[in-house]
């Protein structure tokens, strides 16, 4: 199994983890299908968004697969008057991850990581391990605390 970047920074804080790799479909890299593709409910993967706000720059946003990022309660939370995505071809120069590999483990910049209050409701939680095709299986608690996350209902339903 590969080890990615996010993987080692994992190991380097003991944090226990379990990998699971899944068939990449380029034309679908939507969270729900990887949700699918490794045998877990949308609610417990977790994908992350790269977000910029107009006055405090950009950070990253972590919810759930079956949800929408709430982009008013996100800017009320940051200081932000306006939270807009990070357009795509500013994500891999900012983050150093693809669309669908984005991860808040170490990522290229200490960016601020803010996780959906759902999270800490889940046993586990899925987020990508830095690459498509890999998704790191592990406890929200741990988690956060490897991304120092903050915790805010940043989510809504689709």
């Amino acid at each position: 199994m590969i080890k990615t970047n996010a993987v080692r920074a994992l190991d380097g804080l003991g944090i226990k983890y379990e990998l699971r790799e899944y068939k990449v479909d380029p034309d679908d890299l939507s969270a729900g299908t990887v949700a699918e593709k490794i045998g877990l409910p949308p609610e417990q993967l977790f994908k992350t968004l790269a977000v910029r706000g107009d006055r405090n720059g950009i950070f990253l946003a972590v919810i759930s697969a079956n949800q929408e990022l709430d982009f008013k309660a996100l800017a009320r939370l940051t200081g932000d008057r306006k939270v807009d995505m990070l357009p795509l071809k500013e994500v891999q120069v900012a983050t150093g991850y693809i669309r669908g590999g984005v991860t808040a483990l170490a990522c290229k910049k200490d960016y601020p990581v803010y996780v959906d209050e759902l999270a800490v409701i889940c046993d586990v939680i899925s987020v990508s391990a830095g690459m498509r095709g890999l998704q790191i299986l592990l406890a929200p608690e741990d988690y956060i605390r490897s991304v120092r996350g903050r915790i805010a209902a940043i989510a809504k339903a689709k």
